[in-house]
């Protein structure tokens, strides 16, 4: 397997500007990732996502920096595992997601990037795919689902 980047398309029923305020605003990055977060849906601001385990109270914090910020049709941000380092090219993950109109819905491509280039061994960058495979397999209908009861609620 190549391990080179994980892609996503979904339909969401929601317009670009509604989808656009769900991914990049911190209220609802928590409902839709479980994340907790503060920061700019501008580039070059940074930040941190926080994930508590309900069941141990256990915290793990990940540094991100915002790519680019162009609503309502593309969000992007680095993250990177080392929590002691700012994300950057060449030590973090690049997450972009393009926003597409269509009808009164949304095209989203999704696209996570850099898993060559972090340098890990063969185990750890099959582990670590993995786990983002998974875990946006979980995370993004969520992020369609929240959006489309944004859109009906407005």
């Amino acid at each position: 397997m190549e391990y080179r980047s994980i892609e996503r398309e979904l339909h969401i029923d929601a317009s670009p500007e509604v989808v656009f305020e769900v991914l990049s605003s911190p209220e609802h990055i928590r409902d839709w990732w479980s994340a907790e977060t503060e920061f700019q849906a501008a580039a070059g601001a940074t930040g941190s996502l926080t994930w508590t385990d309900e069941a141990t109270g256990r915290q793990h914090s990940t540094p991100f920096t915002v790519i680019e910020a162009d609503p309502p049709r593309t969000f992007s941000f680095r993250w990177t595992y080392d929590a002691a380092e700012i994300a950057g090219a060449g030590n973090s993950l690049l997450v972009t997601f393009e926003l597409v109109p269509v009808g009164e819905g949304t095209t989203l491509h999704f696209r996570e990037t850099g898993y060559r280039e972090r340098g890990w061994e063969a185990a750890v960058l099959e582990a670590h795919y993995n786990d983002h495979r998974q875990g946006w397999d979980f995370y993004l209908p969520r992020l369609a689902e929240i959006a489309s009861r944004r859109a009906v609620a407005r």
